[in-house]
């Protein structure tokens, strides 16, 4: 058996104590309660945005809207897809995902702009997807080794916020500027 690792009896006793924690061991390296508060952040975030898409999925108007609207409602159903990520590992750190409809905005890194004009809506997310993976990046230097788990979830979502931003840049270098009129 490697050197490195704490013998078996000491692992088998240790597990036993605090069962009710779940995954949480004390092998655990983060501040918990942050992690927690960290995720629902993030939680509020993807909920945020995914009304944010479903907005102007439907809402989107003129010559160029089709195409857009189809990738606003691609993403929303992704930001959902995350959203339920991140709550189903705040569960699994023994946490509540926060869902109160009436603090989602201030607990948000992304803000909430409606956008009118679809040059408008498609710069307004693109700005809600360059907080995020602003944030989820530093979200993942914080973590480092303390919870890997949690961070390979941030790791994942920032991959496809990284995307979503790139697929919104191209379509503003797409549509014409007078679409703005839209």
């Amino acid at each position: 058996m490697a050197e490195f690792l704490t013998d078996i009896e000491t692992l088998r006793r240790r597990a036993r104590q605090e069962i009710d924690k779940g995954p949480v061991t004390d092998a655990y390296g983060a501040d918990l309660d942050r992690v927690l508060q960290v995720l629902n952040e993030a939680l509020a975030t993807e909920i945020v945005c995914t009304l944010h898409y479903k907005r102007h999925y439907y809402t989107a108007t003129g010559l160029h809207s089709e195409p857009v609207a189809a990738e606003f409602l691609e993403h929303a159903q992704e930001e959902q897809q995350h959203a339920d990520k991140l709550a189903d590992r705040i569960v699994q750190l023994g946490g509540e995902p926060d869902f109160d409809p009436d603090t989602l905005t201030t607990r948000s890194h992304a803000g909430y702009d409606a956008g009118t004009g679809l040059i408008d809506m498609i710069r307004e997310d693109l700005v809600a997807e360059r907080v995020a993976v602003a944030s989820y990046t530093e979200i993942i230097q914080w973590l480092g080794d303390r919870d890997p788990t949690t961070r390979r979830v941030f790791e994942d979502l920032l991959a496809q916020e990284e995307e979503h931003a790139d697929d919104l840049r191209g379509l503003l270098e797409r549509i014409p500027r007078d679409a703005e009129k839209d």
